[in-house]
């Protein structure tokens, strides 16, 4: 009896091992796909991101008044009402994560302002945060709209979370440099 793994057929242990190494070098292609992606989308992201501190303050603005002007319609609408206390706890935990993310875009705008000497920019990123003094009319509004839903709210425990959450959040935001 011939030996090896192919009966001694050595045209034959060669081929497997080409195709073998295909296959291997196949798979750690595959396997490295992820991260290529990963920097490629990193890239893509680093190369839309503003360069300078006033582009880099104007988007944080920006986001924020947005979710500010979502709030402002809160206030103005009626409670919503839910057919289950699991629906409005979505609803609110939703409102909660909007107030996250204003809030860190409030906080990175101001990070961002403290890189540069110039005040107009430095204004510009302490303006919106006139508008988080607001968010104690809206947990009011929010309080009364859990009460007709049959649920109650904690303000402090909200304000807890918020304060809990901004700092992951607004690292999730800031922008690449």
């Amino acid at each position: 009896m011939r030996g090896g793994r192919h009966g001694g057929n050595e045209e034959l242990g060669r081929r497997t091992a080409v195709i073998r190494g295909r296959v291997r070098g196949y798979t750690a292609s595959v396997r490295l796909l992820p991260f290529a992606l990963v920097g490629l989308l990193a890239t893509s992201v680093a190369a839309e991101a503003p360069t300078d501190v006033r582009a880099r303050v104007d988007y944080h603005v920006r986001q924020a008044t947005e979710i500010a002007g979502h709030f402002e319609e809160v206030m103005k609408d009626e409670c919503p009402r839910f057919a289950s206390s699991d629906e409005w706890q979505t609803y609110l935990d939703g409102e909660i994560d909007r107030m996250v993310l204003m809030a860190a875009h409030v906080e990175q705008a101001w990070v961002e302002a403290k890189t540069t000497g110039d005040d107009e920019v430095r204004q510009a990123a302490k303006a919106p945060r006139k508008r988080l003094n607001a968010a104690r009319p809206l947990l009011s509004k929010l309080q009364t709209c859990a009460e007709s839903n049959g649920a109650t709210l904690s303000p402090l425990s909200v304000w807890s979370r918020i304060d809990r959450e901004v700092p992951r959040r607004q690292a999730e935001i800031a922008l690449p440099r």
